[in-house]
């Protein structure tokens, strides 16, 4: 990919998830409260890559219609877990010197790119809720997860295990997933306000999954 080497091109991508997601958070900031969710395992460690999903109970939400990219870097996804809303293109360029065989079969999105090096001719759209399961046919430890969300309010934790959403006042429901859960994080109703506002959740965790949490 235009002579960069796989560490740079990481870099570029990580940059731009990271846009990505900064808009998805702040787009509708006008008006809007903050909300701060602090995620911890039940050792009490931050918990990474935990997916946090708002639902608005009082009406729709805005339309919106956005990009994003999973690279492939050192035979692994990157990043491991991504949460779009629905309509969301995802571009999977392949940052290894070696050729990768992206797939799903998930109900929510069934696709192959054939065995393909550098860019692929065309993005992936996801345009039904739910999880999506990647993988790579070629190299079996190569795995990732999609969530597609039919609202604009999501979020997924830094290592920090700290997330911040900019959300309209009324009632939500938040959802929350991460793909080694080994109990069920129940779904709750959030009321915000014109103040900021801090939650806390306490996830299970398992050390050694033996098979990918269920989407809530």
């Amino acid at each position: 990919m235009n002579g960069a080497s796989p560490g740079a091109r990481a870099g570029r991508t990580a940059a731009l998830i990271g846009s990505i997601a900064q808009t998805a958070m702040f787009a509708h900031a006008a008006g809007a409260a903050v909300v701060s969710v602090h995620v911890v395992g039940a050792s009490g460690m931050p918990a990474a890559d935990t997916v946090l999903v708002f639902d608005p109970l009082d009406g729709e939400p805005p339309a919106s219609r956005n990009s994003a990219i999973i690279d492939q870097v050192h035979k692994q996804f990157v990043p491991r877990v991504t949460v779009v809303r629905t309509g969301t293109s995802i571009t999977f360029p392949n940052s290894d010197q070696i050729r990768h065989q992206v797939y799903s079969f998930s109900p929510a999105k069934k696709f192959t790119l054939k065995l393909y090096a550098g860019m692929p001719s065309e993005p992936v759209t996801f345009d039904t809720p739910g999880l999506v399961v990647l993988g790579c046919n070629i190299h079996d430890n190569m795995v990732a997860f999609v969530g597609v969300v039919d609202t604009p309010y999501f979020a997924k934790t830094p290592p920090s295990g700290i997330a911040e959403l900019n959300l309209p006042a009324g009632r939500y429901r938040l959802r929350v997933w991460h793909p080694d859960l080994a109990a069920a994080v129940p779904p709750r109703q959030v009321e915000v306000q014109a103040a900021p506002l801090t939650l806390a959740v306490v996830v299970d965790l398992a050390n050694s999954p033996a098979s990918v949490a269920a989407w809530p």
